[in-house]
C-alpha cells in the first residue's frame, strides 16, 4: 500500500486524540446511527436476506479459489471487447502505468470517480508529481480534497465534517481549484450540493481523461460495474475520450448472473437503498458511445499474499459496503483517521495489516482496534468473520510465524512490546496442559478471593480503571460439581 499514512502514530495514540474531540465524536455518532438505522430497515424488507448473504459468501469464496482462471478469462473478455489490460504488482507499478497512459493522451488533467484502490496506491499524489492534476468528483471526496484532508469512511469519506465546516471549505478553497463558491453560500444541503455541481460541471465538460475504480468486474463478459448515488460517476465514465480503471484483482465475479446477488446486498448494506440511483456498466469500447480508449489496470498490491492465508483471505470477500464501520463502537468514537489507512474500521483492521504487513507500529496495532463484540460480522453482507481474523492477526503479531510477503514464504518475528502477552499465553498453555496444577491454582484463587485487589497492577491498570474485575467464586466449578454430583454425570 501507499506510504500516504505511514508515519502516523499507532492506533491507541491516534484514537486517544480523536476521542477528545467533541465535534468529531458528535459528527460520527449522528452519521453512523442514522445510516445503520436505515440499513436495518432496508435489510428487514427482504425475507431471504440470510440466503442472499450466504450466496454472496459462496460466490466470493469460489472466485477466490479459482482467481487465476477467472482473471485470465477477464483479460480475454476485456481485450475482445476493445479494451487493454495492464497488470500491476504493487502501487508503484500501478501509478507508473496510469501516469504513462495519461501522458500518452497529452493531457494534464483527469477527472476521477470515487475509488478506494486509487486512494490505496496514492494515485493523486503520484500524478501530481508527474505534472498531472486529478480532480475528485464525488461530493464527499471533493470535500476531502478541497480541505487538504484524508478520507475517514469507506462510503462517506467526509463523514467527520458537518455542514458548517463544509461551507467554510467551499468558500475558502474552491476558487483555487476552479469555479469559486457563490459569495452568499449557506450551509443548507441544497446550496452546498449546487455549489459542488456548478464547480464540477466545467471539469466534466473539459476533461479528456477519466479515472475510475470498479465495484465489480464480470469475467464472463469483461464488464465493469460502478454503483453510486450522485451521477458524477456516470459523467466520468461516459464523457472523457480515454477511461482508465484501476481495480483490485479481488473485485471479480465469474458471471453476469452473480451480479444479481450483490446488486441487492450492496446498496442495502451501504446506503440503505433498495437499489443504487446510478448503476453504470461498460464493456470495452464503442465507436458510437463513450470513451474511445479503455484501459483496465489490475492491481495486486498484497492481495495474492493475503490469498495465501487460509483464515485471513476472507477479507478479500469485502464489497466495500461500510456496514461494519457503522455498527462498530470503536470506529464511532475514534473515527477513520485513527486507523492510518484508507481502509478504516473493522475491515481496515484486518485488511490493511495483510496488504501492508505488520512491520510498522501502526499496522501492528490495528488488529487490536476492536472490542471483539462481533457486530461487524453480524452485518457483513458476505459473512466475513472479522473477529476471527482479528484474533488470527493478533496471534501472528505476538507469536510471529509463517506468512507470505511479496510472493515469498517468510517467517515473521514476534513484534516488539508483546513480551508480557507471550509470557502470559505460554503460562496459560502450560496450566491448561497440566490439570493438577490448574486445579490447585483455582483452589488457591478461590480461597484467597478476599485478598484480591479491585484493580489490576501495572499495564492492567488501564483495563480495570473502567471495568469491575469479575468476582471470584467461593469454589472452583470442578469442586462444586464433585460436591453436588459426586463426580457422576447428571441424568
Amino acid at each position: 500500500m501507499s506510504g500516504t499514512f505511514v508515519g502516523m502514530p499507532a492506533f491507541p495514540e491516534a484514537a486517544r486524540t480523536a476521542v477528545d474531540d467533541p465535534t468529531l465524536r458528535g459528527n460520527l455518532r449522528h452519521a453512523t446511527h442514522t445510516i445503520r438505522a436505515k440499513r436495518a430497515s432496508a435489510v428487514a424488507e427482504l425475507a431471504d436476506w440470510a440466503e442472499l448473504r450466504e450466496a454472496g459468501r459462496r460466490i466470493k469464496d469460489h472466485t477466490l479459489r479459482h482467481l487465476d482462471r477467472f482473471l485470465e478469462q477477464l483479460e480475454a473478455s476485456v481485450t475482445a471487447a476493445g479494451g487493454t489490460v495492464h497488470w500491476a504488482e504493487d502501487a508503484e507499478e500501478a501509478n507508473r502505468i496510469v501516469a504513462a497512459l495519461v501522458k500518452e493522451t497529452g493531457e494534464s488533467e483527469v477527472v476521477k470517480v470515487k475509488s478506494m484502490a486509487t486512494q490505496e496506491i496514492g494515485l493523486n499524489e503520484a500524478l501530481q508529481a508527474e505534472g498531472i492534476r486529478a480532480y475528485e468528483t464525488d461530493l464527499a471526496e471533493l470535500i476531502v480534497q478541497l480541505g487538504k484532508d484524508r478520507p475517514s469512511h469507506i462510503l462517506v469519506p467526509a463523514i467527520h465534517r458537518n455542514r458548517g465546516e463544509i461551507r467554510d471549505i467551499f468558500t475558502h478553497e474552491m476558487a483555487a481549484w476552479g469555479r469559486p463558491a457563490p459569495e452568499d453560500l449557506t450551509d443548507t444541503p441544497a446550496d452546498l450540493a449546487e455549489a459542488a455541481r456548478l464547480h464540477l460541471r466545467e471539469k466534466f465538460l473539459r476533461a479528456k481523461v477519466g479515472i475510475s475504480g470498479a465495484n465489480f468486474m464480470v469475467a464472463e463478459t469483461g464488464t465493469l460495474v460502478v454503483v453510486e448515488s450522485e451521477g458524477n460517476g456516470r459523467m466520468c465514465l461516459t464523457l472523457p475520450q480515454t477511461l482508465i480503471s484501476v481495480v483490485g484483482i479481488e473485485k471479480i465475479v465469474p458471471t453476469w448472473r452473480d451480479l444479481e446477488v450483490f446488486l441487492q446486498t450492496l446498496p442495502r448494506s451501504s446506503t440503505a437503498e433498495r437499489m443504487n440511483p446510478y448503476t453504470s456498466m461498460w464493456t470495452g469500447t464503442s465507436d458510437e458511445d463513450g470513451p474511445r480508449a479503455f484501459h483496465l489496470v489490475l492491481l495486486d498490491n498484497g492481495r495474492t499474499d493475503t490469498l495465501a492465508d487460509q483464515i485471513g483471505r476472507q477479507a478479500l470477500r469485502c464489497i466495500r459496503c461500510s456496514a461494519c464501520l457503522n455498527v462498530c463502537p470503536v470506529y464511532e468514537r475514534a473515527g477513520g483517521h485513527a486507523y492510518g489507512s484508507v481502509y478504516p474500521g473493522p475491515i481496515g483492521a484486518i485488511l490493511t495489516p495483510q496488504l501492508r504487513g505488520t512491520a510498522s507500529e501502526i499496522d501492528a496495532s490495528l488488529p487490536y482496534a476492536s472490542s471483539l463484540c462481533g457486530a461487524c460480522y453480524e452485518v457483513c453482507p458476505v459473512a466475513i468473520d472479522i473477529p476471527e481474523v482479528l484474533l488470527h492477526l493478533r496471534e501472528r503479531i505476538v507469536q510471529g510465524g509463517p506468512a507470505v510477503r511479496h510472493g515469498n514464504k517468510v517467517v515473521l518475528r514476534p513484534a516488539r512490546g508483546h513480551a508480557a502477552e507471550r509470557a502470559a499465553m505460554r503460562a496459560a498453555a502450560w496450566a491448561f496442559g497440566h490439570p493438577g496444577a490448574l486445579r490447585t491454582g483455582q483452589r488457591l484463587a478461590a480461597r484467597s478471593r478476599r485478598l484480591h485487589p479491585r484493580t489490576l497492577p501495572g499495564p492492567g491498570r488501564a483495563w480495570s480503571a473502567t471495568r469491575d474485575l469479575p468476582a471470584m467464586p467461593a469454589e472452583p466449578f470442578r469442586d462444586w460439581w464433585q460436591r453436588t454430583h459426586g463426580g457422576k454425570d447428571a441424568k
